[in-house]
């Protein structure tokens, strides 16, 4: 069987508390390379990633422009991973996200081993981690808990609409296009992988405040200055940039975090920590210099009054937010019934000057037209005379 070429892509901006890590995980799950573009980062990500360029493993780009244009850089990178390097299988990844194969001892290359391209793309769920709060530090150790509840208990306890939308994972094709938030591409699924076979994403959104203020704020205003961009109104960095310029964004971040032991809704998961720990004990980790921080680090914690405190004020904040969505979703409907309202007299306004058109340059069908009206007419009133 030949070997599939695995090619990563990453965009990131600002991620030095976690991309070491999420690079040393890849790599040694068997991605052979991954193509990273830094969105213009401040806080040493891109040094990290030149650091990796290094050993060969990471192809790095520079895009400097916070205006949001995912779409056109991942897929930039993504047909440049099938022209360029000759991909197999291209996953698109944010800086916190960890592919995982679901069967215990399985990497990630020996899942997509076995997936047929012919599949042409397929999406991997994506599950949100979380524990215990911080305010910066390593995040790694204290982030063991999926996050498995209903989802419709979400938004009344944590402010989250929905768990994560799955990514694409998708065959190596020149050209192809890649959605915002690298959730779809324009390559068909023409199925999904064995269940053997099937691949996650453990997700890492909330590792610190800082980090998690940082991301938000970057995200707002890349929005802000891109305007032909028109997040939902459910979209979840906006709604925590509203949060963020109200004063209330560490109170929900704090409730996002259930604790060192958060009972029902949520289940362990320590094959991240234990795979990196894993490369750190066995001198097998490229950069160990920069991963070990991430992994063995400390960090900075909540109090039991703060976290009291972030109850308190989330409980005020959550049903606002509630109804600022239900406003903002009604009047997202209204509008696009009025829209469509509008296209359907457009559409008939167009057909009747077609028409219209037609018949003035056809004399024939006119009077056809005509006499079939003159017809219709007339039976119309022998029906009502002879009562029928």
């Amino acid at each position: 069987m030949r070997e599939p070429t695995i090619v990563m892509t990453l965009m990131v901006r600002d991620e030095a508390d976690i991309i070491a890590a999420m690079i040393e995980h890849h790599l040694a799950q068997g991605v052979d390379l991954i193509i990273a573009t830094d969105n213009g980062s401040v806080d040493g990500t891109r040094e990290i990633l030149a650091d990796y360029a290094e050993t060969g493993r990471v192809e790095v780009h520079d895009y400097l422009k916070h205006d949001k244009n995912q779409t056109a850089v991942v897929s930039g990178m993504a047909s440049r991973a099938a022209t360029e390097h000759g991909a197999t299988w291209v996953l698109n990844a944010d800086a916190d996200e960890f592919f995982v194969a679901k069967t215990p001892g399985f990497t990630l290359r020996d899942a997509l081993r076995g997936i047929p391209t012919g599949i042409g793309s397929f999406h991997a769920p994506v599950v949100n981690m979380t524990g215990i709060p911080a305010r910066e530090g390593a995040a790694i150790a204290r982030l063991l808990w999926r996050d498995e509840r209903e989802e419709s208990t979400l938004m009344e306890t944590v402010a989250l609409h929905a768990h994560p939308s799955a990514d694409a994972v998708h065959v190596g094709k020149a050209g192809v296009t890649v959605q915002q938030g690298n959730h779809g591409v324009d390559i068909p699924s023409l199925g999904a992988p064995d269940d053997e076979y099937a691949i996650e994403v453990l997700h890492y959104p909330w590792r610190t405040y800082a980090q998690y203020s940082t991301k938000i704020v970057n995200t707002g205003r890349s929005y802000d200055a891109n305007p032909a961009l028109n997040p939902s109104p459910r979209h979840h960095g906006m709604r925590d940039y509203r949060f963020w310029k109200a004063g209330v964004l560490e109170p929900l971040y704090l409730v996002r975090h259930p604790g060192e032991d958060p009972g029902a809704g949520f289940t362990k998961d320590e094959r991240v920590l234990a795979s990196l720990q894993g490369l750190l004990a066995d001198g097998a980790a490229l950069r160990p210099e920069r991963l070990a921080p991430l992994v063995e680090g400390a960090w900075e914690g909540y109090s039991a009054q703060e976290r009291a405190h972030a109850d308190e004020v989330a409980a005020l904040v959550i049903p606002l937010e509630i109804e600022h969505i239900s406003a903002s979703t009604a009047w997202r409907d209204m509008y696009r019934g009025e829209a469509a309202g509008r296209r359907r007299a457009e559409a008939e306004r167009d057909a009747a000057v077609a028409e219209r058109d037609r018949l003035a340059r056809n004399p024939e069908a006119r009077a056809r037209r005509l006499g079939g009206r003159v017809l219709r007419g007339v039976k119309r009133r022998l029906g009502r005379l002879l009562g029928r």
